[in-house]
């Protein structure tokens, strides 16, 4: 077990347990990328997990499309926003104090270790529930062709979903599965 405490501007004085192993996902919860792999790729406009490096590996930095300043669209994989902002989120109760920057933060920290059972349970519900645009995608585009709803795959990728033809639509429906 190893215990994290975080001093971001997010959050001050937080202290968790990573109880699991690094990568250890249940059985109903299979996204199709790392959090490594999505920094890498392009997510959040960049502007997403600037401030909280010390949390995490330094590898999954090492080639991240970050920007501290601003959000950059180009730093997305498809070069499009994809998201809310983080007022939105807040507004719609979607955030807990666990993870005042959302979904993706409860992600990163999850793979590294942390549960919180209901919490857990309630955030793979959610992660689920975002298979509907790869339906959406699926119903209308060829899933190899990039044109085809690029915010659908965008919004897919923040939730740790790659759409891009390197993942075949079989090897994602079962991600779901």
């Amino acid at each position: 077990m190893i215990t994290v405490t975080v001093n971001d501007k997010m959050q001050k004085g937080y202290v968790y347990d990573r109880v699991a192993e690094v990568g250890d996902l249940p059985d109903d919860f299979n996204p199709t990328v790392t959090p490594l792999e999505m920094l890498k790729l392009g997510v959040f406009g960049g502007k997403y997990m600037t401030d909280c490096r010390a949390e995490f590996p330094e590898e999954w930095f090492a080639e991240a499309k970050l920007n501290p300043n601003r959000y950059n669209a180009n730093l997305n994989l498809f070069k499009v926003r994809a998201s809310n902002n983080l007022k939105y989120w807040q507004d719609n109760n979607y955030l807990r104090d666990e993870d005042p920057r959302g979904w993706f933060q409860w992600y990163c920290r999850f793979y590294m270790g942390r549960r919180i059972t209901e919490y857990d349970a309630w955030q793979i519900k959610r992660w689920r529930n975002i298979k509907r645009h790869l339906t959406f995608i699926r119903n209308r585009f060829d899933v190899t062709d990039l044109k085809g709803s690029p915010v659908r795959r965008q919004a897919l990728l923040h939730w740790g979903v790659r759409v891009d033809g390197t993942v075949s639509y079989e090897d994602l429906v079962k991600a779901f599965n």
